[in-house]
């Protein structure tokens, strides 16, 4: 019988952090609930061999907390939570990983909602369903990659207008750093857009698939910083940008849907040094999320999740705009309309109790 172990974790400023060890299929994975005032937290799963048990955990601390900022700027009635599982999936039985995953959020008891992430699929969710009703994508939304990639696409072409006063993206360069189920859509986009295509990744089967679609010029993951762009798309995993990398971008915007891109905070403040337009992660890249909230607790209707995604656009040129009123870097000003946004809420609502 494969028995999962759970651990309370006590983490400041986390509403419930929860461990889960299963020895016999071979993972370890954590669920951080970070806030849920204005709603169950709601956050996909992401699979990774992380080098360790410290490394997985500051991601799903991070990636969390991320996802209390997003929902809000979305307008979304749910709060941020996220799950990652530690293992190595060229070894681990798979459908006994997510049957056990799935258990794990039927623990939870309903605080946390999942959902697809990096390395799981809409079909990893069906398993999960099988074990527990709180989980997203199955049976209604789908997949969310195609609503992320849109609302990216969204948030570039006003970070373009505010920036470069390009009304058209006709002609101008993007450097995609990753190409996977996201990026690749995102290039697709540009690509229609008669946009120069810049691509790197890890991964050599997302450029072989994305050759057979489009034309984009190839360049390695570590030359990607460098690539002469108007724009870098970050649309891997996070903390890229950094004291190390940031000195190197050769763009004029910054603009992906990978989450939690900055390493700390004040990285933010350098690239406004710097004079790039940073599109906060957390605002540009919520389609896939809103697609999903559009399920919630109602029939799903895909126009409207595309018109509510293609929303991030304004989201986006209010922050811009109060950036340059009050010289402030967009990151800060991000977190702190999601702040207020939050606070308003919590005047007349309290979160979710904890459930043990």
């Amino acid at each position: 019988m494969y028995m999962n172990i759970y651990t309370e974790l006590d983490i400041d400023g986390y509403q419930r952090v929860v461990r889960c060890d299963n020895k016999k299929v071979g993972f370890s994975a954590w669920a951080a609930v970070h806030d849920t005032t204005m709603g169950p937290a709601l956050g996909g799963c992401r699979v990774w061999n992380y080098d360790s048990d410290e490394a997985a955990l500051t991601d799903v601390l991070r990636l969390s907390k991320g996802m209390t900022y997003k929902n809000a700027l979305a307008g979304l009635n749910l709060g941020g939570g996220k799950s990652v599982v530690r293992a190595d999936l060229t070894t681990v039985d798979r459908t006994a990983l997510f049957e056990n995953f799935g258990k794990f959020v039927e623990f939870l008891d309903g605080l946390y909602i999942t959902a697809e992430d990096v390395n799981s699929t809409l079909a990893d969710m069906e398993v999960v369903r099988q074990q527990t009703e709180h989980v997203a994508t199955v049976g209604a939304s789908g997949n969310p990659s195609p609503f992320t990639a849109y609302g990216v696409y969204c948030g570039i072409r006003t970070s373009a207008r505010h920036r470069l006063k390009k009304e058209k993206l006709e002609g101008l360069t993007v450097a995609i750093q990753g190409v996977g189920e996201t990026g690749a859509r995102l290039a697709e986009m540009l690509a229609a857009d008669r946009c120069r295509v810049i691509a790197a990744d890890i991964n050599r089967q997302n450029l072989k698939r994305l050759r057979e679609k489009i034309h984009f010029d190839q360049i390695s993951p570590e030359k990607i910083y460098n690539a002469d762009c108007d724009i870098f798309a970050p649309c891997a995993l996070g903390g890229i940008l950094n004291q190390q990398t940031i000195p190197k971008l050769c763009c004029s915007i910054v603009a992906g849907s990978a989450n939690n891109q900055l390493l700390r905070e004040d990285d933010g403040e350098t690239m406004r040094k710097r004079g790039i337009l940073y599109a906060p992660d957390f605002a540009i890249n919520a389609g896939g999320v809103i697609n999903i909230d559009c399920e919630i607790g109602r029939e799903y209707d895909p126009d409207r999740a595309r018109q509510k995604t293609a929303a991030i656009a304004t989201t986006l040129q209010k922050i811009f705009d109060l950036s340059d009123k009050e010289g402030m870097p967009t990151n800060r000003v991000a977190i702190k309309l999601a702040e207020e946004l939050l606070a308003e809420q919590r005047e007349h609502s309290e979160p979710l109790l904890r459930t043990a």
